[in-house]
C-alpha cells in the first residue's frame, strides 16, 4: 500500500512538472512580444494574464491570495474584501461590516473559507479580521492601540502559527504573532529584534515585506534607511538578524518592497523606487543562503516592482510585478525580462500550477494560456 501510494504521488509531481514545463516555455517569449494589460494574445497560444472583472474599478488591491485556480481572496482600499470560487468568472463582496474606512493591504487564506486579513495605519487603523465561513461573517482578533506602531503585512507559516510586521517602535521592528489562525494575537519580545536603522521601514505595498518558509523561518524587507536589509528568524519570529542588499535606500520611497522564497534557502528581493517616473537601478537581488548574504540581479527588472512569486514547482522560474509591468526570470533571479506592461502590485502562485495578480482600478488576473 505503501509503495502504491508513493507511485501514485511520484506519478503526479510528473504530471505537475510536466505542466510547469509547458507553462514555462509558453511564457519565454521574446521580449519584444511583450504586450500590455488585456491585450488579447495575437494567436501566439503563450501564457498571458487573463483579467477577471471584479466590478471595483475604485478599488486598489494590495492584498492577494490565491488557494487555486479556482480561490483566490482579494484585499483592498475602502475597506474591500472579495473572494472568487470559481477562477474569477464571479466575485463575492465579502468585506467586514463596519470596515469602509479601512485600509487593507495583505489578506492571508487557508481555503476558501478561512482566511485573515489586515488593516494597515497609525493607531487603531492597524486591525487583523479572521473569517471561518467565507466572509459572511468576521472577528476582529486584533486592533493596534500604540500610536507609534504601523502595520504593514502578515505571514503564516501554516494554518496555526503566523507573523505579523509593524514598522520600528522605540527602535525596533515589532512583531505580533498568533497560535491558532490568528484567532489571538501577542507582541514578540523586542530584544530578539535588532536596532533599526535611522529611517527605516516596511513598505505596505503587496503584501509581501514578511514571508515565511517551513514551519519556522520567516524574512522582513526593509527600506527607507541608509541600506536596504532583509531580516531573517529561524525561530518563528522571536530572533532575529539583519543582513544588507544591494537595493538601493537611503531614502523613504526606496528599499526592498517583497520577498519570495522557494525554501528555506533561496530567496528573492525586489523593489527600487516607487515614485512614479523614478529610476530604479538594481531593484532585484538574489539569496542563496537563507538571506546571510544577498548579490544584486545581473539584469534587474527596469523599474520599480512590488511583488514577486516563484512559478509553482520550479527551482529557477519567477515573477515580478508592478506598476509598469510583468518580469520573469528563468534562472533563479539573476536575470529578468519584461513578459507583460500591465499594472499590477501583488502577485501570488499555488500548488496546483496557477498564478494570480491583482492591483490598481480592481484589476484582477489570472494566468492563463
Amino acid at each position: 500500500m505503501g509503495s502504491t501510494r508513493r507511485r501514485g504521488r511520484a506519478n503526479r509531481l510528473a504530471a505537475a512538472g510536466v505542466v510547469c514545463g509547458a507553462a514555462l516555455a509558453a511564457l519565454t517569449v521574446p521580449a519584444a512580444e511583450a504586450r500590455p494589460l488585456g491585450q488579447p494574445d495575437a494567436g501566439r497560444g503563450g501564457a498571458h494574464w487573463a483579467v477577471k472583472d471584479t466590478g471595483t474599478p475604485q478599488t486598489r488591491f494590495r492584498g492577494l491570495a490565491a488557494v487555486d485556480r479556482h480561490t483566490a481572496w482579494l484585499a483592498g482600499t475602502g475597506g474591500t474584501v472579495l473572494r472568487t470560487t470559481d477562477g474569477g468568472a464571479s466575485w463575492r463582496n465579502v468585506s467586514p461590516p463596519g470596515a469602509a474606512g479601512l485600509e487593507f493591504r495583505d489578506v492571508q487564506a487557508f481555503d476558501a473559507r478561512r482566511a485573515v486579513v489586515l488593516a494597515i495605519g497609525e493607531g487603531e487603523a492597524s486591525r487583523v479580521y479572521r473569517t471561518d465561513d467565507g466572509g459572511t461573517t468576521w472577528t476582529e482578533s486584533f486592533r493596534n492601540t500604540d500610536p507609534k506602531a504601523f502595520y504593514d503585512c502578515l505571514a503564516f507559516f501554516d494554518r496555526r502559527y503566523g507573523l505579523a510586521l509593524s514598522d520600528p517602535v522605540d527602535g525596533r521592528f515589532r512583531v505580533l504573532s498568533t497560535a491558532d489562525g490568528g484567532r489571538t494575537w501577542r507582541v514578540l519580545p523586542a530584544d530578539g529584534m535588532p536596532p533599526a536603522l535611522d529611517g527605516e521601514a516596511g513598505f505596505a505595498a503587496s503584501g509581501q515585506c514578511l514571508v515565511t518558509s517551513g514551519p519556522k523561518d520567516a524574512w522582513l524587507a526593509t527600506g527607507g534607511g541608509p541600506r536596504a536589509r532583509v531580516l531573517h528568524s529561524a525561530d518563528r519570529g522571536l530572533t532575529w538578524t539583519a543582513a544588507d542588499t544591494p537595493v538601493p535606500a537611503a531614502d523613504p520611497a526606496k528599499g526592498v518592497f517583497a520577498l519570495a522564497f522557494r525554501d528555506r534557502t533561496h530567496g528573492l528581493a525586489v523593489g527600487g523606487d516607487y515614485r512614479t517616473g523614478q529610476p530604479s537601478p538594481k531593484a532585484a537581488a538574489v539569496t542563496a543562503d537563507g538571506g546571510r548574504t544577498w548579490r544584486p540581479a545581473a539584469t534587474p527588472p527596469p523599474a520599480y516592482r512590488s511583488g514577486a512569486a516563484w512559478l509553482p514547482h520550479s527551482r529557477t522560474a519567477a515573477l515580478a510585478v508592478g506598476p509598469t509591468g510583468t518580469d520573469l526570470t528563468t534562472d533563479g533571479g539573476r536575470s529578468w525580462r519584461t513578459i507583460d506592461t500591465g499594472s499590477y502590485d501583488t502577485v501570488s502562485c499555488t500548488p496546483d500550477l496557477s498564478c494570480w495578480a491583482a492591483g490598481e482600478q480592481g484589476r484582477a488576473a489570472r494566468l492563463e494560456r
